[in-house]
């Protein structure tokens, strides 16, 4: 893991040869696209992640943060706060999840 631009990233030596299946270890599973999609416009996941736990919530945000999809803002404050937020690397994303958008739009159009 190195330093990028403020972020955490990879070494390359780390990554996969394969580059879906680098993107896919950054986002894969269940709730991660679900977190950047929620990220880019409200900072109220567990609200808006129905079934999500809050276990899975954290591991799935600290694993985006330690790669440096997500930034975490702690305020100091008790009872505690904190907000999550997308890095740039993180804001890259947005194109994906909008074509996976446009898909699943489709499909459910022509689904019968």
């Amino acid at each position: 893991m190195i330093k990028r631009g403020g972020s955490a990233v990879m070494a390359k030596e780390e990554l996969p040869e394969c580059p879906v299946a680098t993107a896919v270890s950054l986002i894969g599973g269940k709730w991660k696209l679900l977190i950047i999609r929620n990220l880019r416009e409200r900072p109220e996941l567990r609200r808006d992640l129905e079934g999500i736990s809050q276990k899975v919530l954290t591991d799935s945000l600290r694993q985006m943060e330690d790669d440096g999809l997500v930034f975490r803002h702690d305020y100091g404050e008790n009872p505690p706060r904190v907000e999550y937020g997308l890095t740039e690397l993180g804001r890259q994303m947005m194109p994906v999840i909008d074509s996976l958008a446009d898909f699943g739009v489709y499909y459910k159009a022509i689904a019968s």
